[in-house]
């Protein structure tokens, strides 16, 4: 029971950012691209990244692995808004937006990730 708080108290807080952060960036950035998705995404990433680094070889049901990595960066991450916006950005013929997003959103959020598990090892280790 315990365990499902801290996966909800995380989604509580990831869920919220992601919709102000989307907000956030779309009143400053061009409305053609999906610049929210891609930046909560590529955070999100280099979060869980850092988590993962600083808890490298601890147990699975680590406390701060329930609540940042399942509940908050769960909620703040967004893999089925990314797929549906590149399909919109197909659909809408802005080919080069929809090849864009998909190369750059995988490539941004796995080199954060990455980055993050070696800086999390670095710092913590």
């Amino acid at each position: 029971m315990v365990n499902l708080l801290l996966v909800m108290l995380g989604a509580a807080i990831g869920a919220p950012l992601r919709y102000l952060t989307d907000q956030l960036v779309r009143a400053r950035f061009d409305p053609g691209f999906p610049w929210g998705t891609f930046i909560v995404n590529t955070a999100g990433s280099v979060v869980l990244g850092l988590l993962t680094g600083a808890l490298l070889g601890t147990g699975a049901a680590h406390p701060l692995r329930l609540l940042v990595g399942v509940g908050f960066c769960g909620a703040l991450t967004t893999y089925s808004t990314f797929s549906y916006e590149t399909l919109r950005l197909a659909e809408e013929r802005s080919y080069g937006y929809a090849v864009t997003n998909a190369v750059a959103s995988v490539a941004a959020a796995l080199g954060a990730a990455f980055a993050g598990v070696a800086l999390g090892q670095a710092i913590w280790s």
